[in-house]
């Protein structure tokens, strides 16, 4: 039995009450997660509904490129045939054929009305601008308030652009009439004409009216009076060519992906994007994510009832794990001090740990070691949750390789000074130093041979028995984190073979001991960790997650995906009980209300969380997400006109804006509030506290 107050080895653990049983149960979910998932791929519902997510998104990412680049044609076919149907309530609009055609919107910043003629012959073209006031004086009579005609000549692009200014007119209703009329090119034969029917025409109802800007009585908004034009009876409008919606298909998506659906929406109904196109889009765009991200969630993270383990059973995985470390480092584990606890967002481990004579690891090797065994074991229970690791050592005997202190120690003679014989001691002392003195040498040949490593430094030392020998080494390549693929284990094992093949009449009587380390690896390379979160502290703390299989696991795993789901995460778990109480219903009435954060990821997510069967989740969330992408679709434009109606033009972009801005925050928000909840010291403090109580240092 060890002293008072010295730590206990791992053969001195106590027995735990129920340990027998949760062993038996941990024994049995090992040997079924060790049998894998035999099934083939495709099998599962989520495996056809992944494929599908691949398909549709093959599909829609060609159809956007297409249109967008024209490989489509540019007919507004498609506009026209949605604005025929229920999708279009503004009614048909008017189709652009091969046909001239004139388009017309107010610029009311400039004040002026923008004037566009399109598929227009060679020629010259006289384009005839009136704006006439409706006055009523006794009776209804028609006043000639301005009028400007313009020749233009018509060349292969067949189109011309002109301005029709209203700044000096007075406020009231009046009539825009804008006619082209076309003539034959000059040069041409006496007697030419142009064929079709000429002139054509596009008239417009608008109102003209005097204000300041709504929100004058800020800095970056202009306080003066200006006019503008307010269409009245605009007619018909033009359908959208198959480019346009393209280009705009773009432009919605980024904006969705920047700063939501409200965002996104806002953003097309101020351009006077089709309704119909705007949903499709959202629609999109949420069915590929959904479709591609949930089932890769659902088959990393989904695990059967049998096959979760509670908080009993990962604490004495842990526990069972760390005495396993320990016998093989010859380290002793103070299992009084020592600390282990399942949270919701991690598995927090305090491991004090003493060194004995054949202790030949350092303080970071035995944190990777342990904490490397420990994310295997929860690799093979899939147990996904990130891992925070801290070890202290409370005493320090044997060995510190990375120095070389505490090696060869003395033995004491019995007999009295004077009759000592020390002609055996240093007879020993230059044989041992012959011996490092042709290891060192071995060291310097060893990476002098290869140009793809650099030795940084090395430390070797011997006793009687062995030959300790400790290097760090740094790959030469560039961009060597990426580059280099060579492990540390081959670089150690060729090290160890060129040793003792070169001094094989050194080493007949001692064992070589090697520690090789790359100055380039991190925690998570050296503890096979498949993701680590660091700190934004400054105490260097990380929380690592084991190591996950496959492409999916790989994909997830990564630092963009994998920091995007981890806040997902947080934000299902907050939002659980609404789900717990209100099941399917209430997983539909939160992706569709719009709440931040509430899309179709997160509702996924949230319902995974909520152990709800797949195809329950998927079809709630496609409910609620569908409804959300078409009430914002067909609401947007209602939101732009009452801003038009009440002047508060100047409010959309900053509308905009703020959803972009709102969307940023919450998620970083979101984020430093699950960082600082993930790395809460609340239990490292008690475990420093006890070390400082036992051992009176930390």
């Amino acid at each position: 039995m060890s002293r008072e107050g010295e730590p206990q080895t791992p053969a001195e653990l106590p027995p735990e009450d129920g340990t027998s049983k949760l062993e038996k149960e941990l024994t049995i979910i090992r040997n079924r997660r060790s049998k894998g998932d035999r099934r083939r791929f495709p099998s599962a519902i989520e495996d056809f509904v992944l494929i599908s997510g691949f398909i549709y998104g093959a599909f829609y990412a060609l159809l956007i490129f297409s249109m967008s680049g024209g490989l489509l044609g540019t007919s507004t076919a498609l506009d026209h045939a949605a604005s025929k149907t229920f999708l279009d309530p503004s009614g048909e609009c008017q189709e652009v054929t091969d046909e001239p055609w004139i388009h017309i919107y107010p610029d009311n910043d400039n004040e002026r009305f923008s004037i566009g003629v399109y598929n227009l012959p060679n020629g010259i073209a006289t384009v005839n601008m009136s704006l006439i006031a409706m006055e009523v004086l006794g009776e209804n009579t028609d006043r000639l308030s301005t009028q400007v005609e313009e020749n233009y000549s018509i060349g292969s692009n067949g189109s011309l652009g002109t301005v029709f200014s209203f700044h000096d007119l007075h406020p009231g209703p009046y009539e825009l009439r804008v006619l082209v009329d076309m003539q034959p090119p000059q040069g041409s034969e006496n007697g030419t004409t142009v064929e079709g029917e000429w002139p054509i025409s596009n008239d417009l109802s608008v109102e003209l009216s005097t204000s300041s800007a709504t929100l004058s009585f800020l800095p970056f908004v202009d306080d003066t009076d200006h006019t503008e034009a307010t269409i009245l009876e605009a007619g018909q409008r033009n359908c959208w060519t198959m480019p346009q919606l393209g280009r705009w298909g773009f432009v919605l998506m980024g904006a969705e992906l920047g700063g939501g659906r409200e965002t996104a929406m806002l953003t097309g109904g101020a351009a006077g994007i089709p309704a119909w196109w705007m949903a499709f889009i959202s629609l999109s765009l949420s069915a590929v994510s959904l479709l591609l991200l949930y089932p890769l969630m659902y088959k990393v993270y989904h695990q059967d009832t049998d096959d979760m383990l509670s908080n009993k059973h990962i604490e004495h995985v842990v526990k069972t794990t760390v005495s396993k470390v320990a016998a093989r480092l010859h380290i002793t584990i103070d299992w009084e001090v020592y600390k282990a606890e399942s949270r919701e967002l991690s598995i927090d481990i305090m491991v004090p740990y003493g060194t004995t004579e054949n202790t030949l690891s350092d303080n970071k090797d035995v944190r990777a070691e342990v904490l490397r065994e420990l994310l295997e074991e929860f690799s093979l229970f899939r147990v996904f949750k990130p891992v925070q690791l801290t070890v202290r050592p409370v005493n320090h005997q044997g060995v510190d390789l990375d120095t070389g202190i505490g090696f060869g120690g003395s033995t004491a003679d019995e007999e009295q000074p004077e009759r000592r014989d020390y002609s055996a001691f240093f007879g020993e002392l230059h044989t041992l130093a012959r011996v490092e003195e042709e290891v060192r040498d071995s060291l310097d040949l060893f990476f002098a041979r290869r140009n793809n490593v650099t030795m940084v430094g090395a430390v070797v030392t011997s006793d009687d028995r062995h030959i300790f020998v400790s290097t760090v080494y740094r790959p030469t390549l560039r961009l060597a984190f990426f580059r280099f693929k060579t492990t540390t284990e081959e670089v150690e094992q060729e090290l160890r073979e060129f040793i003792s093949s070169r001094n094989e009449d050194l080493l007949h009587s001692q064992d070589l001991i090697l520690k090789v380390r790359n100055q380039v690896s991190t925690l998570a390379d050296r503890s096979g960790a498949g993701r680590v979160e660091q700190s934004s502290s400054d105490d260097e703390r990380v929380a690592a997650v084991a190591r996950q299989d496959g492409l999916g696991g790989r994909v997830l795993q990564t630092k963009f995906v994998g920091d995007l789901l981890s806040t997902v995460e947080y934000t299902a778990n907050e939002k659980r009980e609404f789900i717990n109480k209100w099941g399917f219903w209430g997983l539909i009435l939160f992706v569709w209300i719009p709440f931040m954060a509430s899309g179709v990821i997160v509702g996924s997510m949230l319902g995974m969380l909520s152990r709800m069967k797949f195809m329950r989740v998927l079809w709630a969330v496609v409910i609620g997400g569908s409804a959300a992408s078409v009430t914002w679709a067909y609401t947007a434009d209602g939101i732009i006109r009452f801003m038009h109606a009440y002047k508060l033009e100047a409010m959309i972009p900053i509308a905009i804006g703020v959803f972009v801005l709102i969307a940023y925050l919450h998620m970083r928000s979101t984020k430093s509030r699950r960082q600082a909840e993930l790395f809460e010291d609340t239990l490292l403090d008690n475990f420093h506290a006890d070390l400082h109580a036992k051992y009176g240092t930390e």
